[in-house]
């Protein structure tokens, strides 16, 4: 696992450009994607039935909902970038989210972090627009790429 830890606004700006990772990995169970389908209400076969998708899927097994894998970012986030010397941050959004390979249930995952740019707006916020991968362990191709849009406020001078 590879993490930075940066202090405000300066530790921020010498962040941009860097790739920071990969994360530990954590598996993906079915479990998790039966948990996710009841907070969501997506209860798509090809996500929770394994006995249908062992005979119907063109994967052979159930796979994560791509909402799920998105929402794993957030589990990477910590490991990869601890920002301090900021009053608050909040999640201003995604950009670009693409899932160009399934998450196969009981695979095992890891996420890589860049800054992509770190600029300053009106009344002391910061935006953070962070890349985000998430990979299966061994696959060529990433299962998940997103832009995460951060707003941070500096600290009161």
């Amino acid at each position: 696992m590879a993490g930075v830890e940066v202090d405000g606004v300066e530790g921020m700006k010498g962040l941009v450009g860097k790739v920071i990772g990969p994360s530990a990995a954590r598996s993906v169970t079915q479990a998790d994607i039966d948990a996710f389908a009841e907070v969501s209400g997506d209860h798509q076969w090809i996500h929770v039935d394994p006995e249908r998708a062992k005979t119907e899927s063109p994967y052979g097994m159930t796979i994560a909902h791509g909402n799920l894998t998105l929402s794993l970012a957030d589990s990477f986030r910590q490991q990869l970038i601890a920002a301090s010397g900021f009053a608050l941050g909040v999640n201003y959004g995604w950009n670009k989210v693409r899932f160009p390979a399934p998450v196969p249930v009981d695979s095992r995952i890891v996420g890589s972090a860049e800054l992509v740019s770190f600029d300053e707006l009106d009344g002391g916020w910061w935006q953070a627009i962070t890349k985000f991968t998430i990979t299966v362990e061994g696959a060529d191709k990433p299962s998940f790429v997103g832009e995460s849009v951060t707003r941070m406020m500096a600290p009161p001078a």
